[in-house]
């Protein structure tokens, strides 16, 4: 039986800026020591699917959401932008108190957003890119009598 989810997993090509940019930007917190493969190891190689793979990773959380965090130094990694459109993970949601106030102290901060907040009567919500160009959105539920809906999302 599936129980919930345990964490995401992002790649980076500076484990250090990252982990930096989560503490000081979202307020993530380090939950374990930082770790590492060097090439060779087949268990890992035949996990992650590559060849001759190395990497360090560290485990990152904010409340009950854990992001491990991977810095691989092999298999030449490439810098991925993806639009909303496009198929796979397209975006991390934090949820906030203020959006408006977590929008202005981030934008203070250097993170770049799509637009200033907006929403319905349930939700307020905004889109930006963090250190890396993964989309991070900020989401405020105004309402929390309202059912969740997608249409709660729409801009206004």
């Amino acid at each position: 039986m599936i129980r919930g989810v345990h964490h995401l997993a992002i790649s980076t090509p500076d484990l250090e800026r990252f982990v930096d940019h989560y503490q000081r930007w979202f307020g993530f917190e380090r939950a374990g020591k930082t770790g590492a493969w060097e090439a060779g190891n087949t268990r890992i190689d035949t996990m992650v699917g590559l060849e001759d793979s190395s990497a360090r990773y560290e485990m990152i959380r904010l409340g009950n959401l854990h992001i491990e965090v991977f810095e691989y130094t092999s298999n030449d990694p490439r810098t991925v932008h993806p639009r909303m459109c496009d198929h796979g993970i397209t975006h991390l949601c934090l949820y906030c108190e203020d959006v408006f106030a977590e929008y202005d102290r981030l934008t203070a901060l250097g993170m770049k957003f799509n637009c200033p907040p907006g929403g319905s009567a349930a939700t307020r919500a905004t889109y930006g890119r963090d250190c890396d160009g993964n989309v991070v959105e900020l989401l405020q539920i105004v309402d929390p009598q309202c059912e969740f809906r997608f249409e709660a999302l729409a801009v206004t």
